[in-house]
C-alpha cells in the first residue's frame, strides 16, 4: 500500500524530529566531471548538487532507486546497475518550508551511475539547469554545495 502524502505540517514535524534517508545519484562523465543540477527547492536552493532525493516511507530501496533515477535522470534504472560509493551525513541549517530554527538532516546513500547523459533531455522538476563540474572548478566556484565534494574522484 502506498502511503498518503504527509501534510506540510506533518512533514515539517518529521524534518524537525528525525533524519531523512536519501539517495544521491553520482553520474560522472569520461573526464571525471560530475553531473549537477541547480536546485529549485530548499534545502540548498540555488546550489549546484548531484541529482537525488529521499526515500519514502514503506518504499523498498530498489523501488526508490528506480523512481529517483526516473524522476531525476529521465530513465528508471536498477540499483544493481550502480556502485555504492558510501554513506554520508548532510545537515542543512534550513528546511523545505523556510521555518526558522528547524534544520534538515539526511543520511545519504551515494551511488555512482555510469550513464550517457544529454543535458538538454534531463527533467526540470527539481533543477532549473544542469551542467558538468570538474572537482577544482566546483570547489573554487562557491556555487557547488560542499556536500558534493566527497563524490569527486580524488586527484592523483
Amino acid at each position: 500500500m502506498k502511503p498518503a502524502p504527509l501534510s506540510r505540517d506533518a512533514f515539517l514535524a518529521v524534518v524537525r524530529d528525525t533524519p531523512l534517508v536519501s539517495i544521491d545519484l553520482v553520474v560522472p562523465d569520461a573526464g571525471g566531471r560530475l553531473l549537477m543540477g541547480q536546485r529549485t527547492n530548499e534545502p540548498a536552493r540555488g546550489s549546484w548538487f548531484v541529482p537525488g532525493g529521499r526515500i519514502l516511507k514503506d518504499e523498498p530501496l530498489d523501488e526508490a532507486f528506480a523512481r529517483l533515477t526516473e524522476v531525476e535522470l529521465g530513465v528508471a534504472l536498477a540499483r544493481a546497475d550502480s556502485t555504492l560509493l558510501g554513506l554520508f551525513t548532510h545537515i542543512y541549517g534550513e528546511n523545505f518550508a523556510g521555518v526558522p530554527g528547524i534544520s534538515t538532516h539526511y543520511v545519504v546513500i551515494a551511488c555512482r551511475i555510469d550513464l550517457p547523459v544529454a543535458l538538454e533531455a534531463l527533467p526540470r522538476a527539481q533543477h532549473s539547469a544542469y551542467r558538468w563540474w570538474a572537482r577544482d572548478e566546483a570547489i573554487a566556484s562557491g556555487q557547488v554545495h560542499p556536500h558534493n565534494y566527497p563524490y569527486f574522484p580524488h586527484p592523483g
